[in-house]
């Protein structure tokens, strides 16, 4: 049988990450192949798995949009049961864009229990494009678990200064950390002429991932 995972070994890994994808492209996108290699020469092994409604793509199913993300939550947790079942390593979770939100969304439950030391979110989507009267974040007021929020400046899904001035109002949990990647958009990428190149931008996210795995995994 085929596994439904999609392992980036890593030598000697200190930790297991799993990375669940966005709304719109699938575990093997370029961003989280770069990242999952990245991560891999950082001594992190990742598991990179679908939602169903993104495996059903891969079957030949009818391209929809994503469901309520209230709806993926038990596919999630699934996956950390799996996961947990591999040999030992401290785990991690966390995803790209809705992965990462949906990751968030279980991280509290899972903590308290034991069975994940941190959240990890890549580019997290406050709110959809032009829209940033419609926030995502009640969640992560009272955040208990450990979370590492990397995101772009110019993020279209809440820039800098849009989070900035919402946490100046609305503070965040203690647990919840920033690395802002310099005039990144949602996947990182700077303009031109702005001193930032992709590649640099992708290994100082890498770098802000295994410095927050290291410390929460020596805690």
């Amino acid at each position: 049988m085929t596994s439904p995972y999609l392992i980036t070994s890593a030598a000697k890994p200190i930790a297991r990450l799993v990375l669940a994808h966005g709304a719109g492209a699938a575990m093997d996108s370029a961003f989280l192949n770069q990242m999952a290699e990245r991560l891999s020469e950082r001594q992190i092994e990742t598991w990179r798995f679908e939602f169903p409604y993104m495996a059903e793509r891969r079957c030949g199913g009818k391209k929809r949009p994503p469901p309520k993300a209230e709806t993926l939550l038990d596919a999630y947790r699934a996956v950390v049961v799996d996961a947990k079942a591999a040999p030992h390593l401290p785990l991690l979770i966390g995803g790209k864009s809705m992965g990462g939100r949906i990751a968030s969304m279980v991280a509290d439950e899972l903590y308290a229990t034991g069975a994940i030391l941190g959240c990890v979110c890549l580019g997290y989507p406050f709110h959809p494009p032009n829209q940033p009267q419609t926030w995502r974040f009640t969640h992560l007021a009272p955040m208990r678990a450990q979370t590492l929020i990397v995101q772009g400046e110019r993020d279209p899904f809440g820039t800098k200064a849009e989070i900035e001035d919402l946490t100046s109002r609305t503070p965040l949990s203690a647990s919840v950390r920033f690395a802002w990647i310099g005039d990144g958009d949602h996947d990182f990428g700077p303009r031109g002429g702005q001193g930032y190149t992709r590649k640099g931008n992708l290994d100082v996210a890498a770098d802000a991932v295994a410095g927050f795995t290291r410390a929460v995994t020596n805690d």
